[in-house]
């Protein structure tokens, strides 16, 4: 049996790009399973945008659309696209016509030989070098070394999805763009394939600075939650350590300058120096403590595991 096909697509005062992207998304729908469905997400637009789904849901009932109350973000937006699409794979795509819809059956295919998720490369991006290509070249190379997955375009929208994946991903800030890195943390396997971009023609850009830097705050705490959400001790622990040893060392030195040339402490700032190292050490390996407890209590309650079973094989 064929699978059914969800596409995701968030959109913020996209007017002018609406219809163009149905006329264009149409003839992929025909390709793909009669079930398919394509599910606008309208994140508060402040335009005729909603005005203009309204109109491509009445020409086509493949289309629908889940309108929010204000411009919540692209990430809580494409969270409710996943927990509303009724596909099995699901594809999401931006709405301002720069990803195109003919890679939609080139994901799918590579979907096929296996993949849970795939990400595309915008190989020959067609964006604004300063603003954007060395800014966002600059934080894919630092999102390979934190997060372990060698991609070349963690911020390309146009990505297909097996929503069993999903089942246990949650969003927020603007972790959209290390979806793969999530799932790859998790086990799942995760491909790469070049995709096409087109220029921006109509409307406005709503990348900026802002994002980069949410974006880089995000994959810092990507990085803590994967290595440490299990065993904050090693973390905090290893902190404190550290701090306890700097501090030890700074006291033992001065205890030297004490009994071998009798020199005054008293008026020397390393004391307290010393002093604060080791207080500080203490302190981080009591929050190590603390958040092993935490983590314990966690995962009691929730019921959650600190695993994943791909499957189970046995002999019947």
């Amino acid at each position: 049996m064929e699978p059914m096909y969800s596409i995701v697509i968030p959109v913020y005062n996209e007017t002018e790009n609406i219809i163009p992207l149905f006329k264009k998304l149409s003839p992929i729908l025909d390709e793909l399973s009669k079930d398919s469905e394509v599910i606008f997400i309208d994140d508060g637009s402040t335009d005729d945008t909603i005005e203009q789904i309204k109109k491509v849901i009445e020409k086509d009932g493949r289309f629908r659309c889940l309108h929010l109350r204000k411009n919540f973000g692209q990430t809580p937006a494409i969270s409710a696209g996943f927990d509303h699409a009724k596909g099995e794979i699901i594809i999401t795509m931006d709405g301002d016509l720069q990803n195109d819809p003919m890679d939609i059956p080139r994901l799918i295919k590579k979907i096929d030989e296996g993949y849970d998720v795939v990400s595309g490369w915008r190989y020959n991006r067609k964006d604004p070098g300063v603003s954007k290509k060395i800014p966002s070249k600059l934080s894919n190379r630092l999102a390979c070394r934190l997060t372990g997955l060698k991609l070349h375009d963690y911020g390309c929208t146009l990505k297909a999805y097996r929503k069993s994946a999903l089942k246990d991903v949650q969003l927020y800030g603007e972790m959209h763009r290390y979806i793969p890195a999530v799932l790859h943390w998790q086990g799942f396997k995760v491909a790469e394939i070049k995709v096409t971009h087109h220029p921006r023609t109509k409307g406005k850009t709503k990348y900026g600075t802002k994002r980069l830097f949410k974006g880089l705050f995000d994959l810092i705490n990507f990085k803590f939650w994967s290595g440490y959400s299990t065993r904050p001790l090693y973390f905090f622990g290893g902190l404190g350590l550290l701090s306890f040893l700097i501090g030890f060392i700074i006291s033992l030195y001065l205890v030297l300058l004490k009994y071998l040339y009798d020199v005054s402490l008293t008026e020397r700032p390393l004391l307290l120096l010393g002093a604060l190292f080791i207080i500080l050490g203490v302190q981080l390996t009591m929050f190590g403590f603390l958040g092993e407890m935490i983590i314990r209590v966690y995962y009691e309650k929730s019921g959650r595991k600190t695993y994943a079973i791909a499957e189970e094989l046995r002999n019947e």
